[in-house]
């Protein structure tokens, strides 16, 4: 993931005049492209754009064909004779060629609007995930590969780390057991993926609604009021999905309407209940038959946190430290409630609704004012200066470069010191028909160095933007701003990785980890002097965002915040329990748990949040607590390096070079701790939320 170019777009520029010239080159090498017709190579890049559904389909196979040479040859090597060179060699170089083969069939889908392309795309990944599974059950690979690392003869850290790895994935399969065991740990995967998709099928299905007439739904915009459908009786249809429970619970007026709503939500799917215990007891029996205590201490193995018992610790630690701040934000809370509606109790239900008006109340904010600050070509031009100052970088536009739409922008990445090529990333940022619908990155090309030959490092980010229309720019609320800086930073990370083997690039690093330096780049959105780098009155973009709201938005930001994460540490307890012990009473765990964590806040009654939480059933199973987990760990970075020096580059490329660069080919915890002298700490953290 060079030739010269004639025609180049630099991003590396100062000042409210040099964004003004920014502003004016986006669209010039907007339109210089629309009149050149010529589409260049990109070199250095694997990537193939605008595949017919065939060739998608075609590519996928010849995919699997070379792969199963490969694993065939590796196979059938000697035990006796097992070399770095015949064994490890074939496997990374194989992974470094193919994966940006593999997602040239499987980004597509993310981004065509053809439907024979979209599924051929996801067709091509099927056959790929196929081979990919059959290849991770190969016992005659496994011993290859297990032969070499018996020998200890590494030639390097990272040749250690890459071929223990591979013995670990192939032994997370099972290949380790009995012929027996084999059979029975492949038939409790069947059951878990069964009863899995089972849960979040019931919740899928589920089309359960509340009705309500107007005077009911007092506070609700006028605009989402059209967005229901009506019964017969013309009252208003809620359905029991976030995009219609959210609204109410935070803006509706009336308190009878959000209980009933939040009670009706929290009692979903309820024989969810069955399927997620018959899934928990297949969970343990898998990590029993692999060797460990309980699933959440084979969750756990090989992320930062290493234990169940860690994560217990940290996120109580964590409870304990926000329970001052939660008392006081429910005080006034409760308070508040008090005045508004008089003697009636406060309840968990209450919270969005509370919150969003006590913030309001402290914090004179009008985030629709905000967003005529924020023009979107400026935000970038902002986020590419902001990371050229910190991290060293310079940014390219590639001119008629090939790609699947017109809206769609290629830049190279350059050191901005040696001038070093590093890597190319694809913004495809405006909304568009039939294009994945949230903001991320997808690696396309991983970074490898494998005999001398270095590959570099491609990646794509996607978002639904609006685009300019009628000389009316394109504007972004503050919300979209700071997901687009915390995605940029996956882009930063994909392109400073230096790791050699494309197993450890990208971003196939460990989940407690990845998300670290995402998260702290978001706090730039919040600081004066960066956020006057990234903004200016769409109508006169030399007048950037005002001191008074830059301050409200640092305030804003973590301002009654204590209450909604003991919220969430509640759910990342509950997860963690009911994966470390066997026959848990999920409707008494969760009582007792509400009761202790949300500060006597009791659950509301009749509601079984285990039915409907599908975060631990697919994706984050025994592993909740690793968002929070990230997020402490950025703010103990961003508190100690940056908060006094916001572009010390000197602690810029300090982190990029400790932190970015080796990816997964070194420990994350000795990453941080040789970043920042120490080892991480959740004090700055703490100390953020206490008021």
């Amino acid at each position: 993931m060079e030739n010269e170019r004639k025609r180049r777009n630099v991003l590396a520029l100062t000042g409210a005049a040099a964004l003004l010239a920014v502003a004016v080159n986006f669209a010039a090498s907007a339109v210089n492209a629309h009149l050149n017709n010529r589409k260049r190579k990109v070199p250095g890049s694997n990537v193939r754009i605008n595949l017919s559904a065939s060739e998608i389909l075609r590519l996928a196979d010849r995919i699997v064909a070379k792969s199963k040479e490969v694993h065939d040859a590796v196979a059938s090597v000697p035990l006796d004779k097992v070399t770095y060179a015949n064994t490890i060699l074939p496997l990374a170089e194989l992974e470094a060629h193919q994966f940006p083969l593999v997602q040239s069939c499987a980004f597509p889908k993310l981004v065509s609007a053809s439907e024979d392309i979209c599924k051929a795309s996801i067709e091509a990944e099927r056959r790929i995930d196929a081979h990919v599974s059959r290849c991770s059950k190969r016992e005659d690979v496994y011993r290859v590969v297990k032969a070499f690392a018996a020998r200890g003869d590494w030639m390097n850290s990272e040749v250690k780390r890459f071929a223990q790895y591979l013995v670990q994935e192939f032994e997370r399969n099972g290949l380790n057991l009995t012929s027996t065991k084999r059979e029975e740990l492949l038939r409790l995967n069947a059951q878990i993926d069964e009863l899995s998709m089972r849960y979040i099928r019931n919740l899928n299905d589920d089309t359960t609604f509340l009705l309500f007439n107007e005077t009911e739904l007092v506070g609700l915009p006028p605009e989402f009021l059209k967005s229901l459908d009506k019964a017969e009786n013309g009252n208003f249809k809620v359905v029991l999905r976030s995009h219609h429970v959210s609204p109410i619970l935070e803006l509706c007026k009336v308190g009878s309407t959000r209980k009933s709503v939040a009670v009706a939500y929290g009692r979903r799917c309820e024989v969810n209940l069955s399927v997620l215990e018959k899934l928990i007891q297949l969970r343990h029996k898998l990590a029993r038959l692999l060797g460990y205590l309980n699933y959440a201490e084979y969750a756990t193995d090989r992320r930062m946190a290493n234990s169940s018992t860690k994560v217990f610790e940290f996120l109580e630690k964590i409870s304990a430290s926000l329970t001052e701040s939660a008392s006081k934000e429910l005080t006034l809370l409760k308070e508040l409630k008090r005045k508004e509606e008089g003697e009636f109790p406060f309840g968990v239900e209450d919270l969005p609704y509370y919150v969003k008006m006590i913030k309001e109340q402290q914090f004179d904010l009008d985030f629709g004012l905000v967003k005529q600050y924020f023009p979107i070509t400026l935000v970038l031009s902002g986020i590419f200066k902001v990371c050229q100052d910190l991290f060293g970088l310079r940014f390219e536009q590639v001119v008629d470069a090939d790609v699947w739409h017109q809206d769609v922008q290629l830049y190279s990445v350059f050191d901005l010191s040696s001038g070093e090529h590093m890597g190319y990333f694809y913004l495809d940022i405006y909304t568009r028909g039939g294009k994945y619908g949230h903001t991320c990155v997808v690696a396309l090309q991983n970074g490898s160095s494998i005999n001398s030959s270095r590959q570099i490092p491609v990646a794509l980010l996607i978002s639904q933007l609006q685009k300019e229309v009628d000389g009316n720019p394109g504007l972004m609320r503050f919300s979209e701003v700071v997901n687009l800086f915390h995605e940029f930073g996956h882009v930063v990370h994909h392109i400073c990785n230096r790791a050699p083997f494309a197993r450890f690039s990208g971003l196939r690093l460990d989940p407690d980890f990845v998300e670290i330096p995402s998260l702290l780049l978001e706090n730039w959105c919040y600081e004066s002097s960066s956020l006057k780098l990234i903004s200016g009155f769409h109508q006169d973009i030399t007048k950037p965002i005002d001191d008074e709201t830059c301050k409200s938005l640092k305030r804003w930001r973590c301002s009654f915040s204590a209450l909604k994460l003991k919220q969430e540490i509640l759910y990342c307890l509950f997860d963690q329990i009911i994966h470390s012990n066997e026959n848990v009473d999920m409707i008494g765990l969760f009582n007792h748990l509400h009761s202790k964590i949300m500060l006597g806040l009791p659950m509301l009654e009749g509601t079984n949040p285990a039915s409907c939480f599908p975060r631990t059933v697919i994706g984050y199973e025994a592993t909740c607590y690793s968002r929070i987990w990230s997020e402490v760990f950025a703010v103990d970075i961003f508190t100690t390096k940056f908060r006094d020096n916001l572009f010390n580059q000197n602690a810029g490329m300090h982190f990029r070079n400790t932190v970015l660069a080796p990816g997964g080919a070194k420990d994350p915890l000795e990453m941080l701790s040789d970043f920042l002298g120490r080892e991480p700490s959740i004090q700055a953290f703490v100390d953020s939320k206490i008021y």
